[in-house]
């Protein structure tokens, strides 16, 4: 069962340009930085209320953020509902019609499961499913 709105992945070309904005325009605290090789990215989080704001910068030409950045440029890239359990929410999307970008959920980043659901099917907004790991099995 979704929980609630977990972040908003925003899509930057620099994280080391795009931090000073939300820390000094908005006030926000950069809680850290992470890299997640495997999906050639680097993030860095904002906490605001409980919800999450997670810049994504790539680190390969040919990751799925320089993509988007390229096609769109900067913005924001999706929306992560936090979840109970992963593989039960995909298996509710699939079973509705969704096409999953991943039948299986794999390691993200801040140490969660995640999954996405591809946004031709779901109204325009790439959707990510994100659980924690303790207690949540990836399959």
């Amino acid at each position: 069962m979704i929980q609630k709105i977990d972040h908003l992945g925003i899509a930057v070309r620099s994280l080391d340009e795009a931090i000073p904005y939300y820390e000094n325009a908005l006030g926000l605290r950069c809680e850290g930085r992470e890299e997640v090789a495997s999906q050639r990215v680097k993030t860095a989080f904002f906490n605001l209320g409980g919800v999450h704001l997670e810049l994504l910068e790539p680190t390969a030409a040919d990751s799925p953020i320089a993509k988007f950045i390229s096609e769109k440029g900067e913005g924001i890239h999706h929306i992560a509902f936090r979840t109970d359990e992963i593989v039960g929410q995909l298996a509710r999307a699939a079973a509705a019609g969704v096409r999953l970008i991943n039948a299986e959920p794999f390691e993200g980043a801040a140490g969660k499961w995640v999954a996405f659901l591809h946004p031709k099917t779901t109204h325009g907004v790439l959707t990510e499913f994100c659980a924690t790991k303790m207690g949540e099995a990836a399959h």
